[in-house]
């Protein structure tokens, strides 16, 4: 139990940004990534470590909030939610750092959740795209347009959030 607690505590962060990057509703990525962690839990002995953990991980992440972004269409327009709540700690950095950090992260959640979630697999987790493939279940070409179209409809979104102040932020 103790080492289970380690993992959840390792990984919960990525995870509930995953889901949250998917879901655009902080509450239900919550109860998304708890799903997720039982049945990680309940399927632990069938890890095969053919990958890394956080990858095998990650997959059950981003499968659990399709899931669940399924069965919210069926009853939620999810434009009418509105704007996600900041669920990532902006730290103790510099008034600058935490800028960029606010406006990065309402320009990834402006984004399609595809988009977003390969965006931040690749910058934020550093993953390789073939381990995003992995962990999304996505085509290498499918990743790498996800990719291109992600970078541009971001910088998009920071025009949208900066205007001219763009180039003095970042």
């Amino acid at each position: 139990m103790q080492a289970f607690r380690e993992l959840v505590d390792a990984h919960k962060d990525a995870s509930l940004t995953l889901a949250c990057s998917i879901l655009k509703d902080p509450m239900i990525a919550e109860d998304a990534v708890q799903a997720t962690f039982i049945k990680v839990y309940q399927k632990l002995h069938t890890f095969g470590q053919k990958s890394k953990f956080s990858t095998w991980l990650y997959r059950i992440v981003v499968n659990t909030s399709y899931n669940v972004l399924k069965q919210q269409k069926k009853f939620v327009d999810l434009d009418a939610v509105g704007n996600v709540q900041e669920i990532t700690d902006l730290g103790n950095g510099n008034s600058k750092e935490q800028d960029q950090k606010k406006y990065i992260h309402q320009a990834l959640d402006a984004l399609k959740p595809d988009e977003a979630l390969v965006l931040r697999l690749f910058y934020l987790y550093e993953h390789k795209i073939t381990e995003i493939q992995e962990i999304t279940g996505f085509g290498k070409s499918k990743v790498k347009v996800d990719l291109h179209r992600g970078r541009n409809n971001m910088e998009q979104e920071l025009k949208k959030l900066l205007g001219n102040e763009i180039h003095e932020l970042l």
